[in-house]
């Protein structure tokens, strides 16, 4: 059984007018890139990440399509509410619509043989990873969350609610044996994985490797991050992975 993760999936069969072309010629067709690296990657019996920006989908019923792609690939999967996941609701109604090989975290852990796994989308921290990307137009920029950015107060606000999410998913860890494995969305620590809240969280909370995406464009191999202080920091943006898992455990 082996743990991988790929995120920001990006899906849109339910919203087909949001392909990600617009993003690049690599993202184009990027969906059979993924079945196909995943197809030739994960067993059934295993565990796959996907740390958030699942589908372009507003309404939740528009993102029915994209989960059950998902589900249909080889696999169970967990994943976390990234910051484009709009369609992402309430925990009953999630639960109404995931395929069986889907666990949703949100303010609680899964468990999965000998392994816990927590969650929380995070938000904009004072992180620079300038240097590691090439910029371009982003196209669906949501002009109100571009607007609240500029708000350091409203930002910082933000941040301590995610945190206070975080502490919430781990304290529902139960077995002091089991492996501990946490996702977010955004970067819990910058390009240096110097100290930061969140990973002063993890650490408290024994946790071994921390998936998360959100960072696109990046050069290859730019990014490495790897282990520092016991927690090991695994990017897992699929464009960065070229679409490809990612091994975990």
């Amino acid at each position: 059984m082996t743990i991988w993760a790929l995120g920001d999936l990006h899906l849109s069969f339910g919203v087909p007018d949001k392909k990600m072309d617009v993003f690049g010629d690599h993202w184009k067709d990027h969906h059979l890139k993924i079945r196909e690296a995943w197809e030739e990657t994960v067993q059934p019996e295993d565990l796959v990440l996907l740390p958030g920006d699942i589908s372009w989908a507003m309404k939740i019923e528009q993102a029915v399509p994209d989960l059950e792609w998902i589900d249909a690939l080889p696999g169970t999967k967990a994943m976390i509410r990234g910051n484009h996941d709009y369609w992402w609701s309430s925990q009953k109604k999630l639960s109404e619509v995931l395929p069986p090989s889907l666990h949703a975290i949100h303010n609680n852990a899964f468990q999965w043989e000998e392994v816990e796994i927590g969650g929380v989308r995070l938000w904009d921290a004072d992180f620079h990873f300038n240097e590691y990307i090439v910029f371009q137009e982003n196209k669906r920029a949501n002009k109100v969350l571009l607007e609240k950015g500029k708000d350091a107060s409203e930002n910082e606000k933000i941040y301590n609610r995610e945190l206070i999410r975080l502490e919430m998913s781990l304290k529902c860890f139960k077995n002091p044996g089991a492996t501990r494995i946490v996702m977010t969305h955004y970067p819990p620590v910058d390009a240096e994985m110097n100290p930061s809240p969140v990973s002063d969280i993890l650490e408290s909370h024994g946790v071994s490797a921390c998936v998360f995406g959100h960072l696109h464009n990046v050069r290859s191999g730019s990014l490495p991050f790897g282990t520092m202080r016991g927690v090991r920091y695994i990017l897992a943006s699929c464009d960065y992975l070229d679409f490809k898992p990612v091994k975990v455990l």
